[in-house]
């Protein structure tokens, strides 16, 4: 049978970089919360489910306990556009094989970066794959190209996102957790302290500007996917908190965006920029690193992907990092997975020895000593309930464990799925109203009234709900 080998001493040696630091992580900073009933989950913190993959890499076909019973290949595409990524997953792909004697899984190219389409060309012309990194997941779901993840590979996650209770993909990495990243040097100098609370944060705000140095904030709003960090931080706070399905509400028209919640998060959101620097609407998100190292502000809130970008602006730089607490006085944070992920073809599954396959792969590549060779390699946020065992950087660490006993993870407002899926655009129109508001241009009331207005139109074209404009 033919198989994919590792090949050559230089891939042994690569392997052997990427295994080392990497071990076996444990459940133990998981979050108890129940399951919500669709969309984004939290799965219960339970020991994940006994598989062949944790611990026990000697079954193969053939044996009392085999995956298949007859030799099976899989097809496996990914985007394979970072080196990092490419790296990793040949990696795992190359100890599952050697780990499985009569299972064979074959990496095909994944074009670089233009995935989706390349993707979409597979499906038109027969050649979908087996597994693969599914990114567009709602089209696929909605096309029935997809199968059902077991619920024994679904408990191994702190979160998924289902499709009318059913989930289909296995997220790859937590999404980017914003928080506050700070001047270490700048608190220790001044005795200031993390805060506990919502008020201690805004106090903490207001000492920083009180004392003159530089402006408490620094936010980069010329760029409006930027404040689209800003808005999901109240939206969370004061919208989901109440209703989780509020998106879904307003397209069945039990609620509208002219609710005291959405006046709320208008509220907190005034409450908090205007601690920002002055010309804050005119400066891009690409200059709050400069403003954060060149002490003329002292803390901004982003993702865990500006840290490499301040280091690399100053190396010397002591960062600290702390999530921003609810006014409720729970921690809600961007994070966990998303609706993108490993997912198995509804073809592959009719086939039993496929389907058992692609699904003892799915368990091999999240059990700890494997996913550690992805998250290490990437940087990324593990996904799992079992942390892997990663090296990294003291804040990075932080904001893994804020992830793991944070009250509510969920990604942002735009990445969710099914019945609360946005309209086309009206993302971006709610964070320029947003921008009104804070800039006294337009009244809370108002800026309701135009959301509901723009609501109202998206709605005629796409409503998820009533299946318009569902592909």
């Amino acid at each position: 049978m033919k198989r994919k080998l590792v090949s050559g001493m230089m891939a042994m040696a690569m392997m052997t970089m990427l295994l080392s630091g990497c071990g076996n992580g444990g459940a133990d900073n998981a979050e108890n919360a129940p399951a919500a009933d669709a969309g984004t989950q939290k799965t219960e913190n339970q020991p994940a489910a006994e598989t062949s993959a944790a611990g026990n890499d000697t079954q193969e076909a053939g044996g009392k306990d085999s995956i298949v019973t007859e030799p099976t290949e899989l097809t496996f595409i990914f985007a394979d556009g970072d080196d990092g990524a490419k790296q990793s997953m040949n990696t795992i792909v190359d100890k599952f094989n050697a780990a499985y004697e009569n299972i064979t899984v074959t990496i095909e190219p994944g074009n670089g970066g233009a995935y989706s389409e390349f993707i979409k060309t597979k499906d038109s012309v027969g050649e979908f794959p087996d597994v693969m990194e599914m990114r567009d997941t709602a089209v696929y779901v909605r096309a029935g190209k997809l199968a059902p993840l077991p619920d024994d590979i679904v408990s191994l996650f702190k979160t998924t996102t289902a499709f009318d209770g059913v989930t289909y993909t296995a997220p790859l990495a937590g999404e980017n957790t914003n928080g506050i990243i700070y001047n270490k040097s700048y608190f220790d100098e001044k005795g200031f302290e993390e805060p506990k609370t919502y008020d201690e944060f805004l106090a903490l705000c207001q000492s920083i500007q009180d004392a003159g140095d530089m402006s408490p904030l620094v936010v980069g709003g010329q760029d409006i996917w930027h404040m689209g960090f800003w808005f999901y931080k109240a939206y969370n706070d004061q919208v989901l908190s109440q209703d989780e399905d509020f998106i879904k509400h307003c397209y069945e028209g039990t609620k509208t965006f002219a609710d005291d919640t959405i006046k709320n998060t208008f509220t907190e959101l005034q409450d908090i920029l205007q601690y920002a620097q002055d010309g804050w609407v005119s400066t891009p998100d690409a200059q709050i690193t400069t403003f954060l190292v060149n002490d003329m502000a002292t803390m901004m809130y982003s993702g865990t992907h500006m840290f490499s970008q301040i280091e690399q602006a100053d190396p010397d730089f002591e960062m600290g990092w702390f999530a921003i607490p609810s006014p409720d006085g729970k921690t809600r944070l961007v994070g966990g997975g998303g609706a993108s992920g490993l997912a198995i073809s509804a073809e592959a599954a009719q086939d039993p020895n496929k389907k058992a396959a692609a699904e003892e792969f799915i368990r091999f590549f999240y059990a700890p000593e494997n996913y550690c060779i992805y998250c290490q390699t990437l940087s990324a946020i593990p996904s799992t309930v079992a942390d892997p065992a990663l090296d990294v950087s003291p804040v990075f660490q932080e904001v893994i464990d804020a992830t793991a006993s944070a009250d509510k993870l969920s990604p942002m407002w735009n990445s969710m799925t099914g019945d609360n899926e946005l309209p086309p655009d009206f993302r971006n129109f709610t964070y320029k109203t947003l921008i009104e508001v804070l800039q006294g241009t337009r009244d809370i009331d108002s800026a309701c009234e135009e959301l509901v207005k723009t609501w109202n139109v998206g709605m005629e074209s796409f409503n998820p709900v009533t299946g318009v404009g569902i592909e």
